[in-house]
């Protein structure tokens, strides 16, 4: 792994403040009716991503999440602005509007996805790793899910798979305390996630979420595994979440003395405060930052706000259509 230098710190304070800045963005964006549907933000989690970015080889590296997944892309190299496009159903969206928040995906830059269906990706991850295994690719698959997802019966048949075939694929369970909506503690006799792992004798541990140092070192410890043939890793990573499930969520399970008590291990607040004490930059600087993400975020509004809606025809040309199709007579309008 890179050196956690002060060109790093600078970056995460950059990065995880535009993800947060840009999903406020969204929050807002949302009550205006911009954007429609289901909403899942990641407010609170960004050290997660952060982390896992510093340990991974961006160049032949995969990540694939579930529907809370509208940063992950813009870490990973997609352009923001084509991303609020697609919240926004725009054509010049990541999937020409036809995805939405649920659905990020970018061949280009390896992000498989925003899946929608709870678990759906745990299996798909472990193929992509399988994938990469079959051709010599010496890629290593990151496979995020929630704690929700976690109860999935997929989860253990993905897992017993993976061990069985030894697959470069790195399992994280972003565990935000609550899933929709119920706590880890009301769906399970146990609350450490991680040891269903050791079921398959999978190397499994748990990691302090909100502090990016910790992911780092963690993912990339697991990551060399993968990529030296030592098979897959289960990571428990503990974050929160500071918004709802989504944006219709009454937030009923826990209080907001809670909330403000996970805010004051903030981890942007925490690389901030690592950037001040070890002078890396001073309060202007870090101002200076503020404002030009302020800039960003306000430049992807405006693209998404101008592109047009895709077209009618658009809808039917994704749509796979066999010509010769058995017992269908075509020519019949």
């Amino acid at each position: 792994m890179q050196k956690i230098t002060k060109e790093v710190y600078l970056k995460w304070y950059e990065d995880m403040l535009f993800w947060r800045k840009f999903e406020d963005k969204l929050a807002a964006v949302y009550i205006q009716q911009k954007v429609r549907g289901f909403l899942h933000l990641y407010n609170g989690q960004e050290a997660v991503l952060a982390g896992a970015l510093h340990a991974m080889d961006l160049t032949k590296d995969k990540m694939i999440t579930a529907y809370r997944n509208h940063v992950q892309p813009i870490g990973m190299g997609v352009d923001p602005k084509r991303v609020m496009a697609e919240l926004f159903g725009k054509a010049t969206g990541t999937s020409q509007g036809l995805g939405g928040s649920m659905h990020i995906f970018s061949k280009e830059f390896r992000f498989y996805g925003g899946h929608g269906i709870v678990g759906g990706q745990i299996p798909l991850g472990a193929g992509i790793a399988f994938g990469d295994k079959y051709h010599d690719k010496d890629a290593v698959t990151i496979c995020c899910f929630g704690d929700g997802a976690a109860r999935q019966g997929s989860l253990h048949e993905t897992f017993n798979l993976a061990m069985l075939w030894n697959l470069p694929v790195v399992f994280v369970c972003e565990n935000n305390g609550y899933a929709m909506g119920t706590s880890v503690a009301r769906t399970a006799n146990h609350t450490d996630i991680w040891k269903l792992g050791l079921g398959y004798d999978m190397p499994s541990g748990p990691v302090d979420g909100m502090n990016p140092i910790k992911v780092a070192e963690a993912f990339d410890e697991a990551i060399q595994r993968a990529r030296k043939g030592g098979g897959p890793t289960f990571l428990e990573v503990k974050t929160y979440r500071y918004r709802g499930h989504s944006m219709s969520d009454a937030q009923h399970y826990r209080t907001k003395d809670e909330v403000a008590e996970y805010k004051k291990i903030d981890p942007i607040t925490q690389v901030k405060d690592i950037i001040l004490e070890n002078e890396y930059a001073t309060e202007a600087d870090l101002k200076a930052i503020d404002k030009d993400v302020k800039k960003r975020v306000a430049e992807c509004e405006k693209f998404a706000d101008e592109s047009p809606y895709p077209e009618k025809n658009v809808m039917y040309d994704v749509v796979y259509e066999q010509e010769d199709y058995p017992f269908i007579d075509h020519k019949i309008k």
